[in-house]
């Protein structure tokens, strides 16, 4: 639009003159920057309007429409100008309007819009017909038409009132104009213009919740709250309200206290908001504490505040604030709600409270409440997991009958839980009556598959692969991980090869999981060439390693007597990979160079851990503590154990193990003892190792008494006795002459379902030949050779010197024959009997030279 004053040459004067209708008065101050900046009341029209300062900001670069000199009737100007200030009602102001832009000489600009926004606010309905305006197609942004209005009030000399910054900042919003909504409220802040919270909070709301813009509504908000300027509860609900959408209910817990400490003034519902949000969190005790002062302030929380709070104490395994919260929710008169049963049937569960979540289930009915999916899924769930699967399958049927269709998750549920109650019939029927109704993808497969695998039970795991298969479902990458690390695990590496080349078959291409899992698979079946040739390839295709992957290789390299190539590697790592080695990589060399017997240079990378940073922690003492003791080395064996404590770190049952074993072995049972007492005491329980130590240990004291003491406080505490712990106490009873107790272990161990062993049968063979039982010696010797027991030198030794002593030699000869035979050696003892008997009348003439040992043969020669 061209220049009013200046195309018509109206005078300044004139110009006032034909402004016939100031709605306000004229003598007005400027805003004081102590007045407050947003008004509380925007609909109030008594307040003195203010004449407000312009920035510069929107002022510069803006200048004067050009001037025009072809106007050939400035009385229509001048004519237009008093319509436009003069009509009594906004429908004739925009109906004049429209007719004016029309006329000659009524060109575009901003002057027209400005001097109609400024007749509106003496008008009724102001607010709508602003909106009317800015809708119009032409309507300016609005850092031009805020310049513009600034323009207009110096030049027709008219005051600027707040109210039209504040209707014209509702009419952006209202129509949307998001950009210009934003601008006009910056320009409202940095002018101090008072801002109607009422269109603050519309702004907010249509910016947070309405258009997800939580970025551009959390500026505004701050720029707002930073300034002074004073928010009201509505608005900092509207906040919260954004950020828990957004999934931020920390943000939204935070809004909520910078506003109470700044002491706005917050209703029962911005209290209910800051409830959710905290809840969701979750933090129970902060919701309870909001519910707190909520009732302490008079007001009665409502129903879904109660459920929000009940929600995060079960979450947060508190369930018996939960309950209390529930009657405390039912005593003020609100109903008890699905959404609280369920949440509580869920804690139950969870607990392993089971039959009260059943309980509570059955007295649906009494409140009225009718189960949905959700509440059939927390039971189920529930069921399976605490093994009760005939009720799981009642409620699976119940909830098919109710006609809620069952989910994805709910034929996992039973899946998972037949296969823990190793009901593997249940488990396939189950499976295919799903797979039929759609109800299984390969996601369910996953989690069958983790399942099964984890457990070992690959049998199991290769069948519903087949079925899985039959069902249409294709394998994806975990599903075949899976299976890979599940054979992997059964220590068959070459099915878990062969799925590797079944799945790259099918087009999926492997991951560092899998090469990680077949690297680590081939290290403990000792392949190692195999190991290192898969992580060349994992490298040729350009897939960046875990510190787990780095990790396989040193630890699988070391365990192998390759440590000198694991450090290489491991520099390699540093330099090229940027890994950066952690306590468990430099255990790995610590370990690798112990077990190479290169004990100095383990100490060398010790005291490089140090220098790098890495604190060491109990597996690298107890490496160190174990190859001092192996070492006979106890006293730097105490000395590294004296430094780990001082370094505040407390021994686990394996260092106590590796100590007490040292302290046995050098028959300290003082020592042994001491250590014992103090695991006990740090809360640790003493496992099979430990106890067949101390067992051993007193043994060869010849302390059976205390050695039984030990047997019978493990029994007591559910460790049960291995085949070590029988076989070393019936080598020491036997040693005592104690036949009997010694046979009663052993028949114990047998009916226990521990088969003996070599070592067994030869600490009973030889315990009965030295006192002179042999046949009960000969009776274990037959019964080792129908178990498959092949015996051993010191059996038939044991066993030849005990007929020799008793004078049957030919049982004795004939024992020897069948060790010969055997190609076992006799020992000292036993050539000692042969070379007697060959001297013995009617024994020497009975065995030709040709019969005896090379080693007798020399001797007699």
């Amino acid at each position: 639009m061209r220049n009013l004053s200046k195309s018509l040459q109206i005078s300044s004067t004139l110009l006032r003159s034909s402004v016939t209708h100031k709605p306000l008065s004229s003598s007005l101050t400027s805003l004081s920057s102590s007045e407050p900046l947003i008004s509380q009341d925007p609909i109030s029209e008594s307040s003195l309007p203010n004449q407000s300062p312009i920035s510069n900001d929107f002022n510069e670069g803006y200048s004067s429409i050009p001037i025009s000199q072809n106007h050939q009737n400035p009385t229509n100007f001048s004519h237009g100008i008093n319509g436009l200030l003069s009509s009594k009602d906004p429908p004739s102001a925009m109906e004049y309007f429209k007719w004016a832009e029309k006329q000659p000489g009524f060109g575009e600009g901003v002057d027209s819009f400005c001097l109609l926004l400024h007749n509106f606010m003496g008008l009724e309905g102001q607010q709508c017909a602003v909106k009317e305006l800015v809708s119009t197609q032409n309507f300016p942004d609005a850092k031009t038409v805020i310049r513009g209005l600034n323009d207009c009030s110096n030049r027709f000399g008219f005051d600027l009132d707040s109210r039209i910054y504040n209707y014209l900042l509702c009419g952006f919003i209202k129509t949307g104009r998001i950009e210009d909504s934003i601008s006009c409220v910056e320009w409202m802040l940095e002018n101090k213009i008072d801002l109607w919270v009422s269109y603050l909070n519309d702004l907010i709301y249509e910016l947070g919740i309405q258009r997800k813009m939580i970025k551009e509504a959390k500026e505004l908000y701050d720029k707002v709250f930073c300034k002074g300027n004073v928010v009201n509860g509505g608005t900092v609900r509207i906040m919260m309200k954004a950020c828990l959408k957004d999934g931020n209910p920390s943000e939204a817990d935070r809004y909520f206290r910078l506003a109470r400490d700044k002491g706005v003034e917050l209703d029962p519902a911005a209290f209910s908001c800051a409830i959710v949000a905290v809840s969701q969190k979750p933090d129970s005790n902060a919701a309870c504490e909001l519910l707190m002062e909520m009732k302490e302030k008079g007001w009665v929380p409502s129903e879904g505040t109660y459920t929000q709070t009940i929600i995060a104490c079960v979450k947060q395994r508190n369930l018996m604030e939960a309950l209390r919260l529930k009657d405390e929710m039912v005593s003020c008169g609100k109903p008890m709600n699905l959404v609280v049963a369920t949440t509580l049937m869920k804690g139950y569960c969870v607990s392993g409270d089971l039959e009260s979540a059943l309980g509570l289930f059955a007295k649906l009915d009494e409140y009225e409440l009718s189960p949905n999916n959700i509440t059939f899924s927390v039971l189920i769930d529930g069921c399976c997991i605490n093994g009760n699967m005939e009720k799981a399958s009642e409620l699976y049927d119940q909830m098919i009958e109710k006609g809620i269709e069952p989910s994805v998750y709910n034929v996992n549920s039973m899946i998972k839980g037949f296969l823990k109650a190793r009901l593997f019939e249940k488990a396939y029927e189950m499976f295919n009556k799903a797979a039929e109704s759609g109800l299984v993808d390969d996601s369910s497969l996953n989690s069958l598959l983790s399942c099964l695998c984890k457990d070992g039970n690959m049998d199991e795991a290769q069948k519903f692969w087949g079925m899985a298969l039959q069902c249409g479902i294709e394998p994806n990458l975990q599903n075949y991980n899976n299976l890979i690390l599940g054979y992997c695990r059964k220590g068959n590496v070459a099915m878990a090869h062969s799925m590797y080349v079944e799945m790259i078959g099918k087009g999926l291409n492997p991951n560092v999981f899998t090469f990680t899992i077949l690297i680590n698979g081939h290290f403990k079946k000792g392949e190692v060439d195999k190991a290192l040739n898969l992580f060349d390839e994992m490298s040729d295709q350009r897939i960046d390693c875990t510190d787990h992957t780095y990790n396989t290789m040193i630890g699988g390299l070391c365990k192998h007597g390759k440590t000198s190539l694991a450090r290489n590697m491991l520099e390699n790592f540093i330099k090229e990979a940027n890994f950066v080695p952690s306590c468990m990589t430099y255990n790995s060399i610590v370990g690798g160079l112990i077990k190479e017997g290169d004990l100095d240079s383990a100490l060398s990378v010790y005291n490089e851990m140090g220098e790098n940073g890495v604190s060491p922690d109990i597996c690298t003492y107890t490496i160190f503590i174990d190859a001092f003791r192996k070492s006979n080395n106890f006293d730097l064996a105490l000395k590294m154990q004296n430094e780990m404590i001082s370094k505040g770190l407390e021994l686990d049952i394996t260092a106590y193990g590796t100590l007490i074993d040292g302290c046995c072995k050098r028959r300290d049972m003082e020592s042994a003892c001491k250590l014992f007492n103090e695991l006990c005491k740090s809360g640790l329980s003493p496992n099979i190792y430990i106890y067949n130590n101390m067992i051993s240990g007193y043994r060869n004291l010849n302390n059976m008494e205390v050695a039984l003491s030990f047997q019978k406080k493990m029994t007591e505490q559910g460790v049960l006795c291995d085949l070590e712990t029988y076989t070393t106490l019936i080598d020491g009873l036997l040693k005592e002459d104690k036949l009997k107790s010694a046979l009663e272990f052993y028949d114990d161990m047998v009916e226990k379902g521990i088969r003996p062993d070599k070592i067994t049968y030869t600490v009973l063979v030889k315990g009965l030949c030295k006192k002179g039982k042999l046949e009960n010696a000969r009776n274990f010797f037959k019964e080792m050779e129908e178990k498959g027991v092949t015996p051993n030198s010191l059996i038939y030794n044991a066993l030849v010197a005990g007929y020799f002593r008793e004078g049957n030699l030919p049982e004795a000869f004939k024992l020897y024959d069948e060790m010969l035979e055997r190609g076992l050696t006799p020992d000292k003892m036993t050539f000692d009997f042969l070379m007697n008997a060959n001297f013995k009348p009617g024994y020497q003439s009975s065995r030709t030279s040709s019969d005896m040992p090379i080693f007798c043969k020399e001797a007699l020669a």
